[in-house]
């Protein structure tokens, strides 16, 4: 069988077919480009609000809102009490005492003695109204440095370990070559020492008696004898709680709360061994011998009502309530003393 050649009409009808394609493949994609057109939404268009007008914000579509966590804010903040490391001073009112100055910075009174030598002189009665103090962050020595000194005698002086003074950071201290300077202040963690106490003597009946000239003019010549105490103390005041110095190291007394004028009698018969004006800040004070190793001192009294040598009975007045001498407010200093040491006087009076 032979194969016929193509004629002009198979090439055109290929020619049509092909054409059709074409026009077919450029109206599809025209359609597709209309149909996208009509479907996309418009443009948005944002409008400014004029200059001033209040801005409103969208209504809250509570559909979305999801369930959460609220914290109701506080308004005092807490700040931590940190523990301070620097001296600071402290000006003596009227009423003041060593021990409550102590009491109220949570130090020993034995620190404000140590750290303020310089006025107080290691007496507690020094101490006056407006008068400034030192008062260390911690117990121990606050020292002002003296010519000569080395950090090993003055730990040695304190009885601390030299570790102590340099690791304390407000010392500001080289650790590797630590260096004093005459006339720089030390504090000196756990640093103590001994009282030089003043304190006035009480000489027991049939001795002779102390100088006035040292003593004060109240000292009596000695040489007396009369009534005994039956060892069982009374109160000196109708008031029975302290106003000012507890007993400790520094201060071997209590003092007991009272007004001017208020009674002060003898806390057991015996006889008055001291009768007037003491020196070193007691004032006017009484002591009075029991005869069985006691005796009684009452100090910073407005009034004197005994004299040297004379009896009196448990219970009697012997002077009047005041403030005299280095005192800061009215009160009794109120020493007992057994065999010439101190007795605590919450050892020997009632339960108040």
């Amino acid at each position: 069988m032979q194969i016929k050649p193509r004629g002009w009409v198979d090439w055109l009808a290929w020619v049509v077919a092909f054409s059709l394609c074409g026009v077919a493949i450029v109206m599809g994609w025209h359609r597709m480009s209309v149909s996208d057109a009509v479907s996309a939404p418009p443009p948005t268009v944002i409008v400014l609000p004029e200059p001033g007008t209040p801005a409103r914000l969208p209504a809250l579509d509570d559909r979305t809102a999801q369930p959460v966590l609220r914290r109701i804010a506080v308004l005092k903040t807490i700040i931590p009490n940190r523990p301070h490391t620097e001296v600071i001073e402290y000006e003596v009112g009227l009423g003041d005492s060593v021990f409550a100055i102590a009491a109220e910075y949570n130090i020993e009174p034995e620190t404000v003695l140590w750290s303020n030598y310089d006025v107080l002189k290691d007496d507690p009665h020094s101490l006056t109204a407006g008068m400034v103090l030192k008062i260390p962050p911690i117990d121990g020595v606050y020292y002002q440095v003296q010519e000569g000194d080395t950090l090993d005698n003055v730990a040695n002086v304190f009885e601390v370990n030299m570790d102590a003074i340099t690791t304390w950071t407000a010392n500001r201290l080289d650790l590797a070559e630590p260096q004093l300077s005459a006339l720089e202040w030390l504090m000196i963690p756990g640093g103590q020492r001994a009282f030089q106490q003043w304190i006035v003597p009480v000489p027991a009946r049939g001795s002779a008696g102390v100088s006035t000239g040292v003593y004060g003019g109240g000292a009596c010549t000695g040489g007396y004898d009369g009534l005994y105490g039956n060892g069982a103390f009374l109160w000196p005041t109708g008031n029975h709680t302290l106003s000012g110095n507890d007993y400790w190291s520094g201060h071997l007394a209590i003092d007991i709360g009272l007004t001017i004028g208020d009674p002060v009698v003898a806390a057991d018969s015996g006889v008055v061994m001291f009768a007037g004006w003491a020196a070193g800040g007691y004032g006017y004070t009484i002591a009075i011998d029991h005869g069985n190793g006691y005796q009684t001192l009452y100090a910073h009294l407005s009034s004197v009502n005994v004299s040297c040598g004379q009896s009196v009975r448990q219970g009697q007045l012997v002077g009047l309530g005041g403030s005299t001498g280095n005192s800061t407010g009215p009160h009794l200093h109120f020493e007992v003393r057994l065999n010439g040491g101190f007795v605590n006087p919450w050892y020997v009076l009632p339960a108040p």
